[in-house]
């Protein structure tokens, strides 16, 4: 199963937990395994054009240049990363 990493931003639709174990082969069934932990978190990670455009996604410490169809291994290590805006 992959590792995922959950940021702070989504950790009140986990009960707090910072890390699941999920299974898929990709981005999407990831997110979708999340859900099912986690329902309603698909809805703040997706749009119907793919990720949302604040999230950024990480497997094994590169940007998910393919967005939701990323392949993640089973020992993959996802992590949610938040976009940052500043100035």
């Amino acid at each position: 199963m992959a590792s995922v990493s959950i940021p702070l931003l989504f950790r009140d639709m986990t009960g707090g937990a910072r890390r699941a174990q999920v299974e898929g082969t990709d981005v999407r069934e990831v997110i979708a395994g999340l859900d099912r932990l986690y329902p309603g978190i698909a809805a703040r990670l997706c749009d119907p054009q793919g990720l949302v455009p604040t999230i950024r996604v990480t497997v094994d410490g590169k940007i998910a240049a393919l967005g939701l169809a990323t392949p993640v291994g089973p020992q993959s290590e996802v992590c949610l990363l938040p976009s940052m805006g500043g100035g």
